[in-house]
């Protein structure tokens, strides 16, 4: 099984990561973000996202009511089905789903997150969450099948309220459940940077160990992505591939070698 997970970016070559797909044999799930069509929208909307970040350094989007209807209309609605569009185009049965769907990823409603504001401490609470198990039953309907399923945010907490989750840590519980051979995510960068600022600086292959010492190094979103890295290398066996996704045939070149290998 192979899982792909699509960045946000708005470079990200989406209809060459679909070309690709069309080469594949085995099941496969796709999971996307819509980072950039969500704060472009926003902006439009006159909604800009709010950025909080944590005591202990990681940053994360504060998703009030306002910014999970941004989310459902740019995650959900426009970014989902223009992957599923692609996808139909080339052949490829896919269904477009988000978390709420069938209940296919279930989460727990943060209890909150401390912060650091105006020399105080405090905590702040929203509709976000983290991603506990997916609908196995549902996924293998869909597979066994032959569909490919195009997953994306919010997901479901335990009064099925849709939430705001990290894409990284939906890939981990998916891989928990089910066990991928092959992981490859998409980003707008070569694979994972010694310097974030030089595209020539690329890791060519990383160990766990390494992943742990980048994550100590790291910070902002960088960080928060190198310690959800952590998770899947301990989720399970598979072979992980950071690459990048904005070239002319970005799957192609992962399955040949491209990009960060991570052991």
């Amino acid at each position: 099984m192979l899982i792909i997970k699509i960045g946000g970016g708005a470079s990200i070559n989406l209809a060459g990561i679909v070309d690709g797909l069309t080469e594949v044999r085995e099941p496969c799930i796709l999971v996307h973000g819509a980072n950039a069509l969500r704060d472009s929208l926003a902006e439009k909307l006159r909604s800009p996202k709010q950025v909080i970040t944590s005591v202990s350094g990681y940053d994360s989007v504060f998703s009030d009511a306002t910014a999970i209807d941004m989310i459902l209309m740019s995650y959900a609605g426009l970014r989902n089905k223009r992957i599923v569009e692609l996808c139909q185009q080339r052949g490829i049965n896919a269904v477009g789903l988000t978390g709420i769907d069938g209940r296919l990823v279930q989460g727990a409603r943060n209890k909150g997150m401390r912060v650091r504001e105006g020399g105080k401490t405090l905590i702040k609470r929203d509709f976000s969450g983290k991603p506990k198990d997916v609908n196995v039953t549902l996924l293998r309907l869909l597979l066994d099948n032959g569909f490919v399923p195009v997953l994306t945010i919010p997901i479901c907490d335990e009064q099925g309220c849709a939430v705001n989750s990290e894409n990284d840590d939906i890939v981990t519980c998916l891989h928990t459940a089910l066990q991928a051979d092959k992981i490859i995510q998409f980003i707008e960068a070569p694979g994972l940077l010694a310097d974030p600022g030089d595209e020539l600086s690329t890791f060519s292959h990383l160990t766990r160990g390494d992943v742990e010492t980048q994550e100590q190094q790291a910070s902002g979103r960088m960080k928060r992505k190198l310690l959800a890295m952590k998770r899947l290398l301990d989720a399970g066996r598979a072979s992980i591939v950071i690459a990048d996704g904005r070239g002319e045939s970005p799957l192609r070149d992962a399955l040949q070698g491209a990009g960060t290998q991570i052991e």
